[in-house]
């Protein structure tokens, strides 16, 4: 706990450039959801520039994704943020780039065409998480996709809030188990969606 002038500031609420205080950072393996938080826009674009900074050409696209990128829709407060290479070979030159800018590679984070980097205040949590993908393969497109269609879509949006707060309430610990509960309704969407493209 910090004190911030007006009170003690529970762990895990950070201001953002503007002054806002936004909820940021999850314990692993907990699963929790907090309502939507307008200033996580901000902490993306924020990152985005220092991951830019860092990595530089070798990224050909930063995008923010998962669900702190959709208006509305309640969220585990990590920033989920997805960085396309022109290869998924050229993933390595990123590695010691995120390393200095405070990111542990997850070697076993176990999803497939993804190299997965996180960070946090300590060890202990994670704010961050970055996806580094072939730009335009695959997990490029889709993510991307029902990203963009949760944005769109009020109903979607409702229906995966909504398969998420079970998920949490099955699944209050073990980030695994978790994701297991959600694949069949994520996979689903992103099936109509390539179909419909």
């Amino acid at each position: 706990m910090e004190d911030s002038g007006c009170g003690v500031v529970p762990d895990g609420l950070r201001t953002d450039s503007l002054g806002r205080m936004a909820m940021l950072g999850l314990r692993h393996e907990i699963n929790a959801l907090v309502d939507h938080d307008p200033a996580w826009a901000r902490a993306f674009l924020e990152e985005r520039v220092r991951i830019h900074e860092s990595i530089g050409a070798v990224a050909l696209g930063i995008e923010h994704c998962g669900s702190t990128a959709v208006d509305g829709l309640k969220a585990k407060p990590m920033i989920d943020i997805l960085v396309g290479l022109a290869s998924l070979d050229d993933w390595f030159a990123c590695k010691h780039p995120l390393e200095t800018l405070g990111y542990d590679y997850a070697e076993h984070a176990g999803v497939p065409g993804h190299h997965m980097f996180g960070r946090g205040h300590d060890r202990s949590d994670r704010t961050h998480l970055v996806h580094v993908v072939e730009i335009n393969g695959e997990p490029w497109r889709s993510t991307l996709a029902f990203r963009d269609a949760l944005r769109a879509d009020t109903t979607l949006r409702s229906e995966y809030q909504r398969v998420k707060e079970h998920a949490v309430l099955v699944a209050p610990e073990g980030r695994a188990r978790y994701n297991e509960l959600k694949r069949a309704f994520i996979e689903g969407v992103k099936d109509r969606l390539t179909r419909a493209q």
